[in-house]
């Protein structure tokens, strides 16, 4: 009876501990994906595994909160094709209070399934421009506008006609909106406060995915990040034009740094790093290439005012040549102001790479012309001490070392203990003269200061 009673009492226990996790593993799922930032290749990237995870887990929904300033054209047109072709309902929330759906981050919110807004966000600004940022021409701009006015408005028909409305003028004119103004034209299904308001929101509400319509349950939803993976925020960094604008400049100088003092590996292998890095950033940002011209020019500056020195007036030319080519490359007119390198930031690097280049090849072309200290070569112009009477030959001792050695052309008899000077070598035998009394050219400190040998 007392076993059967104990039986009872750990099965009671099991069952009062198994159904919370129980109740936790049946409640539906909502992954929740984070782009902060322009939309780039990293993004879509981030997003087809967010995708694919949510699909695997079986999420009942995929929550992308966006806060864009807009980006690539081709970008934008990749992520809405994976977004509609996706078994999960997407949810495009622009949070957090502050954040913007702009430019191609508006045509992304509509391909959401569904899409909400947070309180004082604003959305719009979708008019198209060139892949530098410039204005297109009159023609092409007609063709691209079209083109993405019919993309959106196949997005936003659902949503009724004034929504269609206003998502061209967000193309048309240029045109943003806040949250409640695209709540009321329907551009948008919800305004939540945050990610719990959304889900209560959501909760029964239908979307249409490529295999039909789906109500959503997200009462009690269970919450998991997705956030970016190493390489995904990698490739996000080299979105900024800081960045690359820093990388391209340490990598030239760690290449020069190599090819200056050769042997090292360590200052080539950064510098190939950086500068596969840096071209990886720009082929993604909207560059003017001409720019790097400009750069290229400062460093040819820099090492002409090193071989032929012009007290700095080369350097500052150089410095100014970097400075331009910078701005070009990174700051053409019409680029975006978030695809825009600081201009502080320019000027600091360039008049410190100035500095620290010239200071490079400085000390690199003094080790060149320096002269040789090894090898007989190094002897000729040296002292030493006669270790026997020369008349005509004897030792002597010269760099360290003794040598066989004979009196020069015309050269007067030199005793032991006294001062030579070496003056040719031939073979392994030196040709030496006597040492004018006070001459000290030449020798080794040690040796000038060493007392002659008795």
């Amino acid at each position: 009876m007392k076993s059967i009673r104990r039986i009872l009492v750990w099965g009671a226990l099991l069952l009062f501990a198994w159904q919370p996790v129980s109740a936790q593993s049946d409640a539906p799922l909502t992954l929740v994906m984070t782009i902060d930032g322009p939309i780039a290749p990293a993004m879509q990237q981030y997003l087809h595994r967010a995708i694919q995870v949510a699909e695997q887990r079986q999420a009942e929904i995929l929550v992308l909160q966006l806060n864009t300033p807009g980006g690539s054209i081709d970008t934008m047109n990749n992520m809405i094709q994976e977004m509609r072709a996706s078994r999960v309902p997407i949810v495009v929330y622009v949070a957090p209070r502050g954040a913007m759906a702009g430019s191609a981050g508006t045509i992304i919110t509509l391909a959401g399934h569904a899409a909400a807004m947070a309180p004082e966000t604003a959305i719009g600004a979708a008019s198209p421009v060139g892949p530098e940022g410039e204005d297109l021409g009159k023609t092409l701009q007609a063709k691209v506008a079209e083109i993405t006015k019919a993309t959106i408005r196949s997005l936003a028909e659902r949503r009724g006609p004034e929504a269609v409305k206003l998502a061209e003028e967000t193309i048309d004119k240029a045109r943003a909106v806040s949250a409640n103004e695209a709540l009321e034209a329907g551009l948008i299904d919800f305004v939540a406060n945050d990610l719990d308001d959304l889900l209560r929101q959501l909760d029964g509400f239908q979307v249409e995915l490529a295999d039909g319509p789906r109500t959503l349950h997200t009462a009690n939803a269970r919450v998991d990040d997705l956030p970016l993976t190493f390489i995904e925020q990698l490739l996000k960094m080299l979105t900024d034009p800081n960045i690359v604008f820093l990388l391209l400049t340490i990598g030239v100088q760690a290449v020069f740094i190599e090819l200056s003092q050769p042997g090292g590996w360590v200052s080539g292998f950064i510098g190939i790093v950086c500068l596969a890095l840096a071209t990886y950033g720009l082929g993604i940002l909207p560059v003017n290439w001409f720019g790097l011209l400009f750069m290229a020019i400062s460093f040819v500056l820099f090492v002409l005012d090193v071989k032929a020195p012009t007290h700095g007036a080369l350097t500052a030319a150089g410095i100014g040549s970097f400075i331009v080519g910078a701005l070009v490359l990174f700051n053409s007119p019409g680029t975006p102001q978030f695809e825009r390198v600081s201009v502080p930031l320019v000027i600091m690097v360039g008049i410190l790479t100035g500095l620290m280049f010239a200071a490079i090849l400085s000390f690199a072309l003094r080790a060149l012309r320096a002269p040789v200290r090894t090898g007989r070569t190094s002897l000729i112009g040296n002292t030493g001490t006669a270790q026997s009477a020369l008349d005509p030959s004897g030792t002597v001792r010269a760099g360290s070392e003794l040598w066989s050695a004979e009196l020069a052309e015309g050269a007067e008899a030199i005793q032991k203990g006294e001062r030579i000077e070496v003056v040719a070598v031939e073979g392994l035998r030196l040709k030496v003269r006597k040492l004018d009394e006070g001459t000290t050219r030449g020798l080794p400190p040690d040796e000038e200061t060493a007392a002659p040998p008795q």
